[in-house]
């Protein structure tokens, strides 16, 4: 059997191979599904067709696009100066996350909407539910500590009825807690996610604007002040960066150890494993998984962790997955 450290280490530069998005965009395609996108597309100096990745407005305009043509979602907006993602990378989380599930399921993916996840920071652009469920029928649960972003996030959830039904969007009132309040005494949950804040400071999180906007070619006060992504201070940054966040992260998950399956996150910093490692072995945790994943040049990975035992993770399939 293959596993997903072998598939992972022999395509260091593609996405995932269930990612529909490993191919150049078709523009025509995308127009077609949404012509508010004609206007942004241009010839690149290849002489391709592009959009200006340095406009806000050109990102957001392609995302809403690509969640229309591939993801059948009819209406998508969020609020000026909130994240706006990048699709590809964010469906690699979830197809890699659908590996993790099969992994311990004789390589079967479970799917439908009776596996449920929770998304930790779902943010004003809900777009991991969307891709979550359009691709595996997963119900999702997501929360934030942003009214605003919760808001919009309900909004695009009620505006598609393809989603209504299984995406709950809900309020995280306690900022220092992840999971108390939000995960309620008889749930289950049979993974969680997190794209953590994972610049330590306001300071650092401008300086890695600084460095996006000077691999863009732009170089104007003006423009190194804008983020192309957008992002809102918390989705961004947090004090201690996303080791200080997953620590934390792992040290309250076990106040749910029995009810969640998996317990994920994104790791951005190579660095930051070591210090995960030791909070995952102060904790207990039963299986430790790192899977590595590339978009392009950047590389990043997921870390997994469960408390789950031998025979608690077989109870478990059979009676949420099979």
């Amino acid at each position: 059997m293959t596993s997903i450290a072998d598939l992972n280490s022999t395509e260091k530069q593609s996405l995932h191979p269930r990612n529909p998005h490993r191919f150049r965009y078709d523009f025509s395609a995308l127009i077609k599904s949404c012509p508010a996108l004609a206007p942004f597309v241009m010839r690149n100096k290849y002489q391709d067709e592009s959009v200006d990745f340095a406009n806000p407005e050109a990102v957001k305009m392609l995302n809403k696009a690509i969640l229309i043509h591939f993801y059948g979602i009819q209406y998508w907006d969020i609020p000026a100066n909130y994240l706006r993602p990048p699709i590809p990378g964010r469906a690699d989380y979830i197809h890699y996350l659908a590996d993790l599930l099969g992994s311990v399921n004789d390589n079967v993916i479970p799917i439908g909407k009776e596996i449920t996840g929770l998304d930790i920071g779902v943010g004003a652009n809900c777009v991991y539910p969307i891709i979550g469920h359009q691709s595996y029928g997963w119900h999702f649960v997501g929360s934030d500590i942003d009214p605003k972003a919760i808001q919009n996030a309900k909004r695009i959830v009620t505006a598609n009825p393809v989603l209504t039904p299984f995406v709950e969007c809900r309020l995280q009132t306690t900022p220092t807690a992840i999971f108390k309040g939000i995960v309620q005494a008889n749930e289950k949950f049979d993974f969680t996610m997190c794209n953590p804040p994972f610049h330590a400071s306001l300071a650092e999180a401008t300086a890695g604007t600084q460095r996006k906007w000077q691999n863009l070619g732009r170089t104007s006060a003006t423009q190194k002040e804008t983020l192309n992504f957008g992002g809102q201070n918390a989705e961004l940054w947090c004090e201690g960066g996303e080791k200080a966040f997953v620590t934390k992260m792992i040290e309250q998950s076990t106040q749910i150890a029995n009810q969640c399956f998996w317990f994920t996150s994104l790791v951005s910093k190579k660095t930051t494993l070591p210090f995960l490692y030791k909070a995952l072995k102060k904790a207990k945790a039963f299986e430790i998984q790192t899977i590595e994943m590339a978009q392009g040049q950047k590389v990043s990975r997921m870390v997994a962790w469960t408390f789950l035992g031998t025979h608690q993770q077989k109870v478990w399939r059979q009676e949420r997955w099979q």
